[in-house]
This record gives structure tokens, C-alpha cells and sequence, in this order.
């Protein structure tokens, strides 16, 4: 009996130092043991950006996208991020992200108009929907999905990611007094505002933001549109112009945007693009917040200190522009079919947007006005 006892503790023993050895506890009598869990896989992500470096909220905004999905995701998802020009040109962040180059990009649709004329209601439309405009019919009126449609036969899944609020009318190196002033005018201004002004007789110019500065100061381009009075000070355009005209009716609401490389978001697991997805959507308000908070100091600063003309579009200028708006619209959406049914779209919401906002935000400022 006494062996019998000593076999059987014996027994015992070994199958627990057995089962400890293999990281597991014994199974209850009658289970099956269940392996331990596979380490989960991690992914190391570029992404590219049209912005310059150490650009404040645009590339900043972007570098917070980066570390919130690596906090989220506890460093099972790390994104490198990578200026304009530091890993391909800035104009050139589409055709990356597209081919598969990075799995990350962020920029604006407009830039891409000679690929996807439609984009431009992505990012800003003359005299169209501010933010709020632009973000409810983003997430909550359809655009959102009309927008990865567009995108997904160039192998891209967008997402808004950032909006500058109601940007500035420009800089100018003279005067607007009437619409004959825009005529020969060579201004860097994209999407359809430059097809605008070309209407108006101006000629429009592309640029990334790093030539800008150098192209007015040599008489490169007469004028330029860039963001916002914090932007623009900061770019120093106040010392190669000397007038500065508002409201921004080009771009009264530009929508950033962040592009996935479709075959890199199908790789993921759910939780990881539900994490992008989230990190974008907190980017988008925090971009937003960043622009209203620091553009009225910076305004007075140019005002007040580098003492800038500030100056509004005269009435007619602003008649004319609104008049030549509509008829670009109408021209570009005869000779695309994607711009005309995404324009369809857009104007619908837009115009129930208009309606709502005369009895509430254009009511409640004029009453705060009084």
C-alpha cells in the first residue's frame, strides 16, 4: 500500500512539473487543455504628407494621428511619418499611397484634380459649406461613403482627417477695387477656386506651401491664398505683400483628408481600423480647434505689428465670383460623370444645410449682433 501511495504521488508530480514546463496548468479532469495564445502581429506603417516639415497643426495634427493609433493599438500598429519632399514630393502623396509605396498619406483632394476631378467637393467648393457643413455631411449625410467610392478604384480608402475653418482671401501686391483687377492676375490659389479666377481672366497656379513665400517675393505670382492669419504670419507673406483680403470665398470650409492604401487596410484586424478610424475622426476636431484658437492672435499681430493692410472683397468682386462659381460648376459636371453626381449630392445637402442654418447659426449671430 505504502508503494502503491509513493507511486502515485510520483505520478502526480511529474505531470504537473510536465504541464508547468509547458506553460499551461493541467486541464480539469475531462477538458482538453487550451494552447496559449499566439503572439499578436505587429505592423510597421510610413505615411507621407503635402505638408512642410514641422508644420504647425497640419504636420503636427498628423504626428498626433501617428502616436494616438500607437497608444490605442499598444504598439501593435506603428506608423513612421514623413513630411513633404522628406520621402517623396509633397504633390506626389496620392501616387504613394496609391501604389502601395507607404500605406499612409495625408493631404487634400483638391491637389489631386487631374486624377479625380470630383475630389475637389472633398476638400472645398466656392462659396460652398463651412466645417460644419463640410463634417455633417461627411459623417452623417452620405458624402463619407460617396467619398470612398470615388477613391476606391485608385486603390485608396479615404477619411476626413482635419478642417482649417473659413480660411483668409488672400495676399495681393495691389489692390482689388473691381473684377477688372483679377483679369492677367497670376495667383496660386487650387481646385475650383483657381478655375474661378481663370474664368475671371487670372491665371491660376499650383505649388506646394514651401515655394510660396519665394514665388511672390520674385513676382513669381501676384498673389497667393495659403491658410490663415497664423499660418501666413508665420510664413512671413506680409513681408512680400503688402494687402490682405477677406472672406476666404474659395475655400469657406477645407476638408484634410487621410488616404489608406486599400490592400494595407484590408490586412488589418477589425480592432486596428476601428483605431485609425477613431484617431482620424479626434485629428479632424482637434485640427479645427487648433485654427479657430490661434488665428485672431495672430491676426492682430500682422495688424497691429507688421502693420498689414487689411482689406474685404468689394461687393462686385464678391458678385461676380459667386455668379462665376456657378457657372464652373455647371461646366465641370457636363464633362465628368463622377463630378456631376457627387455635385448633385453635395448641393442637395447643402442647400437643406443653408435652410437649417437660417433659423440657427446665421439667426442666433444675428441676434448676438444686435
Amino acid at each position: 500500500m505504502k508503494n502503491k501511495l509513493i507511486f502515485t504521488l510520483l505520478f502526480v508530480s511529474t505531470f504537473l512539473l510536465t504541464a508547468c514546463d509547458r506553460g499551461q496548468a493541467p486541464a480539469p479532469s475531462g477538458e482538453v487543455a487550451t494552447p496559449a495564445p499566439e503572439p499578436e502581429k505587429t505592423y510597421n506603417w510610413k505615411m507621407v504628407t503635402t505638408w512642410p516639415p514641422n508644420f504647425p497643426i497640419f504636420q503636427e495634427g498628423v504626428e498626433r494621428f501617428a502616436k494616438d493609433v500607437s497608444i490605442m493599438s499598444k504598439g501593435r500598429l506603428d506608423i513612421k511619418v514623413y513630411a513633404g519632399g522628406e520621402l517623396v514630393p509633397p504633390l506626389q502623396s496620392f501616387d504613394a499611397v496609391s501604389q502601395g509605396t507607404v500605406e499612409l498619406g495625408h493631404g487634400a483632394g483638391y491637389y489631386w484634380a487631374g486624377k479625380i476631378p470630383a475630389a475637389q467637393f472633398f476638400t472645398a467648393v466656392p462659396f460652398g459649406m463651412n466645417a460644419q457643413g463640410m463634417n455633417s455631411w461627411l459623417y452623417a449625410g452620405g458624402g463619407l461613403e460617396m467619398w470612398q467610392d470615388l477613391y476606391k478604384p485608385h486603390n485608396l480608402i479615404p477619411f476626413p482627417m482635419g478642417n482649417t475653418g473659413v480660411q483668409m482671401g488672400g495676399w495681393f501686391n495691389k489692390k482689388i477695387n473691381s473684377v477688372k483687377d483679377l483679369k492677367g492676375l497670376k495667383m496660386r490659389i487650387p481646385g475650383l477656386g483657381g478655375k474661378v479666377l481663370a474664368k475671371a481672366g487670372g491665371t491660376p497656379v499650383l505649388m506646394a506651401g514651401g515655394e510660396i513665400y519665394t514665388a511672390l517675393e520674385r513676382n513669381t505670382i501676384d498673389a497667393t491664398e495659403w491658410v490663415g492669419p497664423f499660418h501666413d504670419e508665420r510664413l512671413g507673406l506680409y513681408r512680400a505683400a503688402k494687402y490682405y483680403y477677406y472672406p476666404g470665398w474659395h475655400e469657406p470650409g477645407p476638408t484634410l483628408e487621410l488616404m489608406v492604401n486599400l490592400q494595407a487596410w484590408g490586412s488589418l484586424p477589425e480592432d486596428l481600423k476601428k483605431m485609425i478610424e477613431v484617431a482620424a475622426a479626434s485629428s479632424n476636431i482637434w485640427m479645427l480647434a487648433q485654427f479657430e484658437a490661434k488665428n485672431l492672435a495672430a491676426l492682430q499681430k500682422l495688424r497691429d505689428q507688421h502693420k498689414v493692410e487689411l482689406l474685404p472683397f468689394p461687393d462686385e468682386v464678391m458678385q461676380e465670383l459667386h455668379k462665376l462659381t456657378v457657372e464652373v460648376l455647371a461646366e465641370e459636371a457636363q464633362k465628368d460623370v463622377q463630378f456631376k453626381k457627387v455635385f448633385d449630392a453635395y448641393s442637395q445637402f447643402s442647400s437643406e444645410n443653408d435652410r437649417w442654418n437660417v433659423l440657427s447659426e446665421a439667426a442666433y449671430q444675428a441676434a448676438r449682433s444686435k
